[in-house]
């Protein structure tokens, strides 16, 4: 059984996703029902799938927040090397999102909180204290290397794990400052504090719409390929309580696959179409920006790239499978005729 919740779900009530045989399941289900997180549509717990399927919509669900995690990072990094901002004021940034239907979510919450908490030595900002370099448990590693495997495209998941790894270079990092030094100052907006910095906030919503779509197109993958029988409108309601990736945004993600149970991606669903045209100018604004400022903005640019690829009806592996075929033979289809082909390039 997959269980999301941490030291306080664990206290008040996770969300459950359990996995296994059904009559295995119908045996536990009225205690797993009491134990649960409570939402307006129900306890936060559902029979998930045969075999490991609770395991694996678990996993996915860290990748997810690996996603959600470093989006937050890169925002408090703007937020405080472009910005300006303090500790408090970058929470009471966060906490404007938190009072929105795209951004309010546990994980914004517990942000701020961070942000807010000074360190009893010395009286300043906590955060400032800790060392940059993010540990994980492998789940973030098990979602990126099962997408691979599927061939999901998850690059902002991906983005998250990597930069939790080279944070952990922090000595060859110290080094390289030296030796590689930023580019000039470059200013830029990223929308005023009055107006919860618009740019910056849109840049994270179209990012964690697409982490949570991601996540849940790996599901998909992974549901017809083992047989899971994955209900996605059902996993969307039991991550509304208990869980870590909790959000309002949840309630969006349910009703989506509601409608459309075989929805091939969040990103054209009516509604999230709507969000990431309406985002995409800030998230655009806000990469261009950082890449000028030399900021690194994994996650935000691996989004803005995810959507541009996504949304291409042409992209240029033709070119790539030219050169295939040139060095290797590999042999390559047309659009204007049918069957497979091969060119002696050389």
């Amino acid at each position: 059984m997959g269980v999301s919740g941490g030291a306080k779900g664990a206290l008040e009530g996770p969300s459950m996703m359990p996995g296994g045989t059904k009559a295995a399941y119908d045996a536990i289900e009225p205690l797993v029902r009491t134990m649960a997180a409570q939402v307006d549509d129900g306890p936060c717990v559902t029979y998930i799938g045969p075999g490991g399927a609770g395991h694996f919509v678990k996993t996915v669900h860290n990748g997810i927040e690996y996603g959600i995690e470093q989006i937050l990072a890169e925002a408090y990094d703007l937020m405080k090397r472009v910005g300006g901002l303090n500790g408090d004021q970058m929470a009471d940034v966060l906490a404007q999102w938190n009072t929105t239907e795209e951004l309010s979510s546990f994980l914004v919450e517990i942000t701020e909180v961070c942000l807010r908490t000074k360190d009893p030595q010395s009286g300043t900002d906590l955060v400032e204290k800790i060392v940059d370099a993010a540990g994980q448990k492998g789940t973030g590693l098990w979602t990126v290397v099962s997408a691979l495997e599927m061939g999901v495209p998850v690059p902002t998941i991906y983005a998250a794990l990597n930069a939790r790894v080279l944070s952990s270079l922090r000595q060859e990092r110290l080094a390289a400052e030296a030796v590689l030094p930023a580019p000039a100052a470059h200013q830029f907006e990223l929308g005023s504090v009055d107006s919860g910095m618009a740019a910056l906030r849109d840049a994270c919503i179209a990012a964690c719409i697409v982490s949570y779509g991601q996540g849940m197109a790996l599901l998909q993958e992974a549901s017809k390929l083992h047989n899971y029988h994955l209900n996605f409108s059902a996993i969307g309601q039991i991550w509304k309580g208990g869980c870590i990736i909790r959000a309002r945004l949840l309630q969006r993600i349910q009703n989506a696959y509601g409608a459309n149970p075989e929805l091939p991606n969040l990103m054209v669903d009516p509604w999230f179409a709507d969000q990431i045209n309406r985002r995409l100018p800030g998230l655009r604004q806000v990469v261009a920006g950082a890449a000028l400022a030399g900021i690194p903005v994994p996650c935000l640019s691996s989004t803005l790239d995810y959507i541009d690829s996504y949304r291409s009806g042409r992209l240029p592996q033709n070119l790539v499978q030219a050169m295939r075929d040139c060095f290797g033979s590999h042999t390559y289809e047309r659009l204007d005729l049918a069957g497979s082909f091969h060119t002696e390039w050389l």
